[in-house]
């Protein structure tokens, strides 16, 4: 749970769900507005249907037949009512969806009509009793204004009517005489479970497309925020490594929005940080380069040691197959190695005789004097690395750690030959120097248990080189 916390409150999690409830809100609004424009419009269709249809089956009556028909109850047994109804009849046959199709015609009452034919006369259909539709059955038409207006030419419910029979849309269209006067209406019915039932269907397809609009919106979210937030994550990932001293990391944002202009700045930052550390560094190394004249010139045996073990070293590294710029760490760090001798008594450094166990401990501490002289103004932890191990064994015996050749910083492997040989062939206070040969033959002599061979191997390679330069 503690990590899920953080996850979620996460500026991706953020943004992908801004991104996804936004999507959602449009997906949801757009989708009920094309959900109400389609049920309207789905709505005017089947109005529109039931005009033509009315207007369709108007053309087939006869509206001098119409008022032939006796308006009472024995006017159904009528010939002319016959011929209607059975017109009426393969009418709705024809037009499945239908419900019910008649005839009705005005009274002398105001909005008070009545029946001329239909062919469902009986109260199956009805819902109060006594309620029926022979001719001559009065129907109240005032309760709905598209009614009143068929006389004048074809019309439809706007909206769900309620009456006697039920809930229905209905289409009225004017039949008309030969003179071309309107002498009655036909109305055509759909019942409102059929209407809802195409609209049930506009609804399911409509759910349906909200579900896809979800599932869009959610995956739109998802790699939106993945736009967003990725150059934001790499920049955050760049300040990090920046922080930790990593100051050739670059970001790279493509595009030329605002983040990949930041991140540009940002880089150009980082360059200019990695500029200034270069000169701090140069600056460092010539203060140290300084102390180490101080220390050299305590002891004259050792004057220019430390800048012959750094160029040894350098040539060795590069005869090994390191970069240019590992070489140049191995220098730099080769020239400062010996810089814990600062704080040994100059009288140690400089006896003739043997040393005591005293002395040789204080001797065995300066690799660690080094690194803690360098520590708090070195800018490479690799640096004080291979000055605190440059006087370790490749056997495993050597000081102040006492680690093997496996564990041993190949650099300070590289300085431990190079100050070795240089230390033989100079001139000390209890010995003379040694000839190039003799001190070569101590390396050998040596190798695999003082000294990495691979090193030695380089070393003198590059020593015969320079012989026969």
């Amino acid at each position: 749970m503690k990590k899920i916390r953080p996850l979620l409150s996460s500026f991706r999690a953020k943004v992908t769900s801004i991104l996804i409830l936004t999507l959602l809100f449009v997906t949801a609004l757009s989708n009920y507005l094309v959900y109400t424009f389609a049920l309207d419009a789905q709505f005017n269709h089947l109005r529109g249907i039931l005009k033509v249809i009315a207007q369709t089956a108007a053309f087939s009556i006869d509206g001098d037949v119409i008022q032939e028909v006796p308006l009472n109850r024995e006017g159904a047994r009528s010939p002319q009512y016959k011929v209607i109804a059975e017109k009426l009849v393969k009418i709705k046959e024809a037009n499945p969806p239908l419900r019910w199709i008649y005839i009705m015609t005005r009274t002398g009452r105001e909005g008070i009509w009545q029946f001329v034919v239909d062919p469902e006369p009986v109260s199956k259909k009805t819902r109060i009793k006594g309620v029926t539709s022979y001719p001559g059955d009065t129907y109240d038409a005032s309760r709905f204004p598209e009614m009143l207006k068929a006389f004048d030419g074809p019309s439809a419910d706007r909206e769900l009517a309620i009456d006697e029979w039920g809930v229905t849309l209905s289409g009225y269209a004017p039949i008309r005489d030969k003179s071309g006067k309107a002498v009655a209406i036909l109305a055509v019915d759909l019942m409102a479970e059929d209407v809802y039932k195409i609209q049930r269907d506009v609804h399911r397809r409509g759910m349906l497309v909200f579900l896809l609009g979800v599932i869009f919106s959610i995956a739109l979210g998802v790699v939106a925020s993945n736009r967003i937030t990725t150059p934001v994550q790499q920049l955050v990932e760049g300040t990090r490594r920046i922080a930790d001293g990593e100051l050739h990391h670059r970001v790279e944002v493509k595009g030329s929005d605002e983040i990949s202009e930041l991140a540009h700045s940002f880089n150009e930052m980082a360059a200019r940080l990695l500029e200034s550390r270069k000169e701090l560094h140069d600056y460092f190394y010539r203060v140290m380069q300084s102390l180490i004249r101080i220390l050299e010139a305590r002891d004259l045996y050792t004057r220019g040691h430390s800048e012959r073990v750094a160029e040894y070293s350098k040539r060795i590294a590069l005869a090994m197959g390191f970069s240019k710029d590992r070489a140049e760490l191995i220098e730099r760090s080769a020239q400062l190695h010996d810089i814990g001798k600062l704080v040994i008594q100059k009288d140690i450094l400089n006896k003739e005789g043997r040393l005591t166990d005293e002395e040789w401990k204080i001797i065995h501490d300066h690799p660690v004097i080094s690194e803690d002289i360098l520590k708090p103004v070195a800018f490479d932890k690799e640096m004080l690395d291979i000055v605190r191990s440059h006087h370790e064994r490749y056997d495993g015996i050597g000081y102040p750690m006492k680690i093997d050749g496996k564990s041993i910083n190949i650099f300070a492997q590289i300085i431990a030959v190079a100050d070795s040989y240089d230390a033989m062939t100079s001139a000390r206070a209890y010995r003379p120097a040694l000839s190039r040969e003799d001190a070569i033959d101590e390396l050998k002599k040596y190798s695999g248990t003082q000294f990495n061979p691979r090193v030695v191997e380089a070393f003198v390679a590059v020593l015969a080189k320079e012989r026969h330069a």
